[in-house]
């Protein structure tokens, strides 16, 4: 399983993902688009994400990329199950998904979510039904609930 974290902005939810992709194995996490990394734009350790990462961004591989849609052409070459989590009238219930050995699980921005775009080069689109009366979860609280279903 990698992540693919998209135009996410806050350096706290990438740092709470960090730590859950840790917890779970994940085995690589892309930041594509502008979603803040563990060092600055000079290659320095941002402070607040290594607090919110507890470490996590030393021991689970990571990556920045410019362009999410070379990254998409890239591991469907390398045979990835290319995997949303998102609101959409094709997703199916995270609990009835069940990954293929090598999946890839994107997550979007905190107010966007996941673009048409990128949603058109997935194989499956997954979403966590809501029963109360907000519309979704946070980022990061979603993309955890996610794995420890999908890695269980």
């Amino acid at each position: 399983m990698i992540l693919i974290l998209h135009n996410l902005r806050s350096v706290l939810n990438v740092g709470a993902i960090f730590r859950t992709a840790d917890a779970v194995g994940v085995e690589k996490i892309y930041m594509a688009g502008f979603t803040p990394g563990p060092l600055d734009r000079f290659g320095r350790v941002r402070k607040d994400f290594h607090k919110a990462a507890l470490g996590a961004e030393l021991t689970v591989p990571w990556e920045g990329v410019p362009d999410i849609f070379e990254l998409l052409k890239k591991l469907k070459a390398e045979s990835y199950q290319l995997t949303a989590l998102e609101q959409d009238k094709r997703a199916i219930d995270y609990k009835k998904f069940r990954p293929s050995k090598k999946c890839a699980l994107i997550v979007g921005n905190e107010v966007e979510g996941v673009s048409k775009e990128i949603l058109e080069q997935c194989d499956k689109i997954i979403e966590i039904p809501m029963r109360g009366k907000k519309e979704s979860l946070n980022v990061s609280v979603a993309t955890g609930v996610a794995l420890f279903r999908m890695l269980d």
